[in-house]
């Protein structure tokens, strides 16, 4: 699986460079989103913006993605989806559980919002 990260202090940028998220890649991402996580990060925005097709295994890998991060108190978003999977996402009516956003720069401030919102509510207690 090709892919590049880019780790930041309140967020991990996994961005895929292949061109199917299929049962051939997903093994590999599942290992690399624990692994994300394992080392403590909690948000993580995944660039799929490189994906043309995607099958069920592929959706499960970033469901995998979403609960490791919910369970974590953070925050999984997708960005970059081009039409035929966010299609799939659609049909599969997981768009109601993904955090799915159109560019990187918002998924960024939207970690950030998150991250001032949990700050606010341990303030308040």
């Amino acid at each position: 699986m090709k892919f590049s990260v880019d780790k930041h202090d309140k967020y991990v940028l996994l961005k895929l460079n292949e061109s199917k998220l299929n049962s051939l890649v997903t093994p590999q991402l599942k290992s690399e989103l624990i692994l994300i996580n394992t080392e403590g990060q909690r948000n993580i925005i995944m660039d799929l913006s490189q994906i043309k097709f995607a099958d069920s295994s592929g959706l499960s890998s970033l469901l995998v993605g979403h609960r490791l991060c919910k369970n974590a108190s953070g925050v999984f978003i997708l960005v970059g989806l081009n039409d035929a999977v966010a299609r799939l996402i659609t049909i599969s009516q997981l768009d109601s559980v993904l955090t799915i956003v159109p560019s990187t720069e918002e998924a960024i401030d939207l970690v950030f919002m998150e991250e001032v919102e949990k700050q606010l509510k341990k303030e308040a207690k």
